[in-house]
């Protein structure tokens, strides 16, 4: 008896010792059942193109503005111009306000895109369902979407976080994930449709199909963009050599409203989060227009209005994937120092075919000459996260380096998606949800302190609190 006693506290003692264990990383065993990862075929209902004659297609929104108060309703009309007009209102059916546009087209190789509608649509009410109407006659289309609740620093919001998504069945089943979670904004990390992975005419066919196949989410609620590698579409061979010419084509960004001088980098405001959007694949690095441009706008942010400060980028600053292993090296020795000095809570990122969460660390201590070697346990750093497992026909990123590093908390090579809720100025809370071959699994989930209210409440010590949650672990951080 008392043998059997000994045996269950020294088990205990080894579990709980293990559940503390704040340098002890997990590294999921979970090995899925991959379904193929091939693009659908075109000919499949999810790309499916409008019955009537020049209907509107391809349709998304993002924010407009600052603030939220504007969106910028776009889409493709493929016979003829016809109007960039959007008619909406709050009532069904009944649209008491008109917004114009303007209307864009473009050649790749020799492909002609359709014609590309963008329309600004402000002076919109917070917390409000607006109902809108494209397109005349019977090609005519209707949707609608909510605007986000007034700024303030306890105002609760849902996002989702998605990263390399694609158009394969992977793809489809992350989407079809994502909306049954109940996010109300999608924060986007980067490659979005995979067609430069084809050639010739093939390349804009691709760019058509993906904006049919997302638009059950994206013409209902704003995605937030951020550019991958995968829009770059440098390709001499085909004399193409205009970087991001599809993508900057059809997705604009309210860069204008935050002071920037791209598309390619902007900030926004939305319910209770500041958001960054970084640009990987633009210069950064001192004096250059990116870097000027953050470094105002890191200033601007004002954690009594919006507590939250959420940077998005497409290569992740940290990465223990052997896939593009420490591509983001050079953005992190120019901005790390800034994402610590602003208190910076997460960072999401995309880029590597796999899922992985950072402890909060840092490495800004090191330099050429001296300087500690490794990344270190840092309370004011931000807590860096991987998404790039959208699904896209790539491939998962199998092959995590070995031993897992100090500073990676927990990492897995399966398609999913993320969702950050933020309940008030001090918590959110994250999840990750793998993919299991059409399945939705809830696998790593963590509770997020606010950097700048939780300090400034408690000085707390860098010590999570582990709960067991699947796989992974409920973290306090």
């Amino acid at each position: 008896m008392q043998s059997l006693l000994f045996l269950l506290l020294f088990t205990s003692f080894i579990f709980l010792n293990s559940v503390n264990n704040v340098n002890a990383g997990i590294t999921s065993v979970f090995i899925r059942d991959e379904w193929p990862s091939v693009d659908i075929p075109l000919d499949n209902e999810v790309f499916a193109v409008p019955n009537e004659h020049n209907a509107p297609q391809q349709v998304h929104i993002t924010q407009g503005d600052y603030d939220g108060k504007a969106v910028i309703i776009s889409w493709v009309t493929a016979d003829e111009p016809g109007p960039s007009k959007v008619q909406y209102g709050t009532s069904e059916k009944n649209y008491e306000f008109t917004a114009d546009g303007k209307m864009t087209n473009y050649t790749f190789y020799k492909y002609n895109s359709g014609y590309i509608h963008h329309v600004f649509v402000d002076g919109l009410e917070y917390d409000t369902k607006y109902y809108y109407k494209i397109g005349t006659g019977d090609s005519a289309r209707e949707f609608w979407f909510q605007t986000p609740p007034e700024i303030g620093p306890d105002v609760p919001y849902k996002f989702g976080i998605i990263g390399d998504l694609g158009q394969t069945y992977n793809s489809l089943s992350t989407l079809e994930h994502y909306m049954q979670s109940g996010a109300q904004t999608v924060l986007f990390v980067g490659d979005l449709a995979y067609a430069d992975r084809y050639q010739y005419n093939d390349v804009g066919i691709r760019w058509d199909s993906w904006g049919r196949f997302v638009e059950r989410s994206t013409a209902y609620q704003p995605w937030i963009w951020a550019a991958g590698n995968h829009e770059i579409e440098y390709m001499p061979y085909m004399d193409e050599v205009v970087p991001f010419k599809s993508y900057l084509h059809r997705y604009p960004t309210p860069y204008l409203a935050c002071k920037s001088s791209s598309p390619m980098w902007y900030a926004i405001r939305r319910a209770s989060a500041h958001i960054v959007v970084l640009s990987s694949y633009s210069p950064f690095v001192k004096y250059t227009p990116q870097w000027v441009w953050l470094s105002k706008e890191l200033k601007r942010v004002d954690r009594e209005k919006t507590p939250w400060l959420i940077v998005l980028m497409h290569v992740p600053i940290y990465n223990s994937n052997e896939a593009h292993f420490m591509e983001g090296e050079s953005m992190r020795a120019v901005f790390e120092e800034w994402f610590i000095h602003h208190k910076v809570d997460v960072v999401f990122a995309g880029h590597v075919h796999a899922y992985e969460r950072s402890y909060r660390i840092s490495n800004i201590r090191y330099n050429v000459s001296s300087g500690e070697r490794f990344p270190v346990p840092d309370k004011s750093a931000p807590v860096y996260i991987t998404v790039g497992d959208g699904g896209n026909q790539e491939g998962l990123a199998g092959r995590f380096r070995d031993p897992q590093p100090e500073y990676s908390a927990f990492r897995e090579a399966s398609y999913g998606h993320s969702t950050l809720e933020i309940r008030n100025r001090t918590h959110a809370f994250y999840h990750w949800n793998r993919n299991d071959d059409g399945k939705k699994v809830a696998t790593d989930s963590f509770v997020l302190h606010n950097q700048y209210w939780s300090s400034n409440l408690r000085r707390r010590k860098l010590k999570k609190h582990y709960l067991r949650s699947g796989l992974g672990r409920i973290a306090s951080y």
